[in-house]
């Protein structure tokens, strides 16, 4: 747990094995964010707000969440009404499924799939980059059409609604790098290492 002036207590960074989750923590604690990081399932059932990071591998990644019982706590506090932030990985787990792992379901929380960058791009996409297009949505207060964030991956989500794409980035075309349905939503780009207009997009979901 990590504990600061400002009291969070129902702030849950789920802790599944892989991901970025010591960055995203110091990321919280610089804020003054408190929060816990847990695999336990009840913890995350009872969450208020759910953190998903993510670096690595979609299929292995969905892997330890299930086989951890964490799939279904985050359902259940989606249930009882809580939010839920996927970031990197974690954004486009929240998808129905993705090319790097045939056959392994995502959470399917926001309907759409995962693709690769065509093989004419260099791959990993990496470095910064602008957001465009942005939606009207709490998640992106204070940040501008054309402000720029850190970005580092080679898959990217492609949501079957457009209502459900609040922002989108140019590389080689445009790509889904933010999006979110009821109370999901994630982000492509590292907000950890994004400066302080990745610290806004943090904070604006801890207030929401």
């Amino acid at each position: 747990m990590e504990d600061s002036s400002r009291t969070d207590s129902g702030l849950v960074v789920v802790d599944y094995g892989v991901g970025n989750l010591g960055s995203v923590g110091r990321a919280l604690k610089r804020m003054g964010r408190a929060y816990s990081l847990t695999a336990d399932r009840e913890a995350v059932a009872s969450a208020s707000k759910l953190l998903l990071p993510g670096v690595g591998h979609f299929g292995e990644s969905m892997l330890n969440l299930r086989k951890l019982g964490l799939d279904d706590a985050i359902g259940q506090a989606l249930g009882d009404g809580a939010a839920l932030f996927g970031i990197c990985v974690g954004f486009q787990m929240l998808f129905d499924r993705s090319e790097e792992a045939d056959g392994v379901p995502g959470l399917g929380l926001i309907p759409g799939h995962v693709r690769r960058f065509d093989a004419s791009l260099r791959v990993p996409h990496i470095g910064w980059n602008q957001l465009e297009g942005l939606a009207s949505q709490p998640l992106l207060e204070g940040v501008g059409d054309g402000d720029y964030f850190y970005f580092l991956h080679s898959y990217f989500a492609v949501p079957s609604e457009p209502e459900a794409s609040w922002a989108t980035t140019e590389y080689g075309h445009p790509f889904c790098s933010v999006a979110g349905a009821g109370a999901v939503c994630g982000i492509q780009f590292h907000p950890e290492k994004s400066q302080q207009l990745g610290l806004r997009v943090l904070e604006n979901f801890c207030q929401s």
